[in-house]
Protein backbone atom coordinates (compact mmCIF):
# COMPACT_ATOMS: atom_id res chain seq x y z
CA UNK A 1 0.00 0.00 0.00
CA UNK A 2 1.23 3.49 -0.86
CA UNK A 3 -0.04 6.43 1.20
CA UNK A 4 1.17 9.90 0.31
CA UNK A 5 -0.48 12.42 2.62
CA UNK A 6 -4.12 11.35 2.48
CA UNK A 7 -4.01 9.55 -0.91
CA UNK A 8 -4.19 5.76 -0.82
CA UNK A 9 -3.22 3.25 -3.51
CA UNK A 10 -2.84 -0.52 -3.31
CA UNK A 11 -1.54 -3.17 -5.68
CA UNK A 12 -4.28 -5.49 -4.36
CA UNK A 13 -6.89 -3.68 -6.48
CA UNK A 14 -7.10 -2.88 -10.22
CA UNK A 15 -4.76 -0.09 -11.28
CA UNK A 16 -6.46 3.29 -11.67
CA UNK A 17 -7.02 4.12 -15.34
CA UNK A 18 -5.77 7.66 -14.91
CA UNK A 19 -3.98 9.97 -12.51
CA UNK A 20 -6.04 9.45 -9.36
CA UNK A 21 -5.74 7.41 -6.15
CA UNK A 22 -7.85 4.43 -5.16
CA UNK A 23 -9.02 6.39 -2.13
CA UNK A 24 -8.50 9.60 -0.26
CA UNK A 25 -8.95 10.19 3.46
CA UNK A 26 -10.47 13.50 4.58
CA UNK A 27 -11.13 13.77 8.29
CA UNK A 28 -12.95 10.62 9.35
CA UNK A 29 -14.25 9.91 5.85
CA UNK A 30 -12.76 7.76 3.11
CA UNK A 31 -13.70 8.58 -0.49
CA UNK A 32 -13.13 5.81 -3.02
CA UNK A 33 -12.58 6.61 -6.67
CA UNK A 34 -14.74 4.67 -9.13
CA UNK A 35 -13.94 0.96 -8.84
CA UNK A 36 -14.66 -1.57 -11.56
CA UNK A 37 -14.52 -5.36 -11.75
CA UNK A 38 -11.07 -5.71 -13.32
CA UNK A 39 -8.66 -8.16 -11.67
CA UNK A 40 -6.32 -6.86 -8.96
CA UNK A 41 -3.17 -5.22 -10.30
CA UNK A 42 -4.50 -5.21 -13.86
CA UNK A 43 -4.92 -2.43 -16.36
CA UNK A 44 -7.76 -2.01 -18.81
CA UNK A 45 -7.16 -5.19 -20.82
CA UNK A 46 -10.39 -7.01 -21.62
CA UNK A 47 -8.85 -10.33 -20.52
CA UNK A 48 -8.78 -8.98 -16.95
CA UNK A 49 -12.54 -8.42 -16.70
CA UNK A 50 -14.36 -11.27 -14.93
CA UNK A 51 -17.34 -12.66 -16.80
CA UNK A 52 -16.32 -11.12 -20.13
CA UNK A 53 -14.85 -12.93 -23.10
CA UNK A 54 -14.71 -11.86 -26.73
CA UNK A 55 -14.39 -13.95 -29.87
CA UNK A 56 -11.83 -13.16 -32.58
CA UNK A 57 -14.26 -10.67 -34.19
CA UNK A 58 -14.72 -8.64 -31.02
CA UNK A 59 -18.21 -9.96 -30.26
CA UNK A 60 -19.25 -11.21 -26.83
CA UNK A 61 -18.53 -14.90 -26.50
CA UNK A 62 -19.37 -14.88 -22.80
CA UNK A 63 -20.94 -12.20 -20.61
CA UNK A 64 -21.63 -12.76 -16.92
CA UNK A 65 -22.84 -9.58 -15.25
CA UNK A 66 -23.13 -11.27 -11.86
CA UNK A 67 -19.41 -12.12 -11.98
CA UNK A 68 -18.67 -8.43 -12.63
CA UNK A 69 -20.87 -7.38 -9.67
CA UNK A 70 -19.14 -9.76 -7.28
CA UNK A 71 -15.71 -8.69 -8.50
CA UNK A 72 -16.54 -4.98 -8.02
CA UNK A 73 -17.72 -5.62 -4.46
CA UNK A 74 -14.57 -7.64 -3.74
CA UNK A 75 -12.36 -4.85 -5.15
CA UNK A 76 -14.15 -2.24 -3.02
CA UNK A 77 -13.70 -4.42 0.08
CA UNK A 78 -9.95 -4.74 -0.55
CA UNK A 79 -9.51 -0.98 -1.02
CA UNK A 80 -11.48 -0.27 2.15
CA UNK A 81 -9.40 -2.72 4.18
CA UNK A 82 -6.10 -1.48 2.73
CA UNK A 83 -7.21 2.04 3.67
CA UNK A 84 -8.01 1.20 7.29
CA UNK A 85 -11.78 1.00 6.90
CA UNK A 86 -14.15 -1.90 6.30
CA UNK A 87 -17.25 -2.99 4.41
CA UNK A 88 -19.55 -2.29 7.36
CA UNK A 89 -18.37 1.34 7.44
CA UNK A 90 -19.66 2.21 3.95
CA UNK A 91 -22.15 5.07 4.28
CA UNK A 92 -22.86 5.88 0.62
CA UNK A 93 -22.69 3.98 -2.68
CA UNK A 94 -23.08 5.40 -6.18
CA UNK A 95 -23.37 2.73 -8.84
CA UNK A 96 -22.93 3.22 -12.57
CA UNK A 97 -24.49 0.60 -14.87
CA UNK A 98 -24.16 0.60 -18.66
CA UNK A 99 -27.49 -1.21 -19.16
CA UNK A 100 -30.05 -0.63 -16.43
CA UNK A 101 -32.76 -2.66 -18.18
CA UNK A 102 -30.55 -5.73 -18.63
CA UNK A 103 -28.55 -5.61 -15.39
CA UNK A 104 -30.43 -3.83 -12.59
CA UNK A 105 -32.35 -6.88 -11.34
CA UNK A 106 -29.14 -8.93 -11.03
CA UNK A 107 -27.29 -6.01 -9.46
CA UNK A 108 -30.05 -5.48 -6.90
CA UNK A 109 -30.05 -9.19 -5.95
CA UNK A 110 -26.26 -9.40 -5.53
CA UNK A 111 -26.20 -6.03 -3.72
CA UNK A 112 -28.75 -7.36 -1.20
CA UNK A 113 -26.41 -10.29 -0.40
CA UNK A 114 -23.41 -8.05 0.22
CA UNK A 115 -25.27 -5.30 2.07
CA UNK A 116 -27.62 -7.47 4.11
CA UNK A 117 -26.45 -6.00 7.42
CA UNK A 118 -24.95 -2.66 6.43
CA UNK A 119 -27.43 -0.63 4.40
CA UNK A 120 -25.73 2.55 3.17
CA UNK A 121 -27.40 5.28 1.16
CA UNK A 122 -27.42 4.34 -2.51
CA UNK A 123 -27.81 5.88 -5.93
CA UNK A 124 -27.82 3.83 -9.14
CA UNK A 125 -27.57 5.48 -12.55
CA UNK A 126 -27.25 4.29 -16.11
CA UNK A 127 -24.34 5.64 -18.13
CA UNK A 128 -23.64 5.34 -21.83
CA UNK A 129 -20.18 3.83 -21.32
CA UNK A 130 -17.38 3.34 -18.81
CA UNK A 131 -13.64 3.78 -19.50
CA UNK A 132 -13.12 0.09 -20.34
CA UNK A 133 -15.59 -2.58 -21.53
CA UNK A 134 -16.99 -3.09 -18.03
CA UNK A 135 -20.69 -2.93 -17.21
CA UNK A 136 -20.53 -1.70 -13.61
CA UNK A 137 -18.53 0.74 -11.49
CA UNK A 138 -18.97 1.76 -7.85
CA UNK A 139 -18.00 4.95 -6.07
CA UNK A 140 -18.20 4.75 -2.27
CA UNK A 141 -17.83 6.83 0.87
CA UNK A 142 -16.97 5.11 4.14
CA UNK A 143 -16.12 6.20 7.66
CA UNK A 144 -12.63 5.57 8.96
CA UNK A 145 -11.17 5.68 12.46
Amino acid sequence: MNTMSNKINTDKAPKPMGLYPHARKVGNLLFLSGVGPRAAGSGSEEANIPGLKYDKNGNYEAFDFEAQCRSVFDNVKVILEESGSSWDKIVDVTTFLTDMKRDFKTYNRVYAEYFKDNQPCRTTVEVNALPSPISIELKCIASID
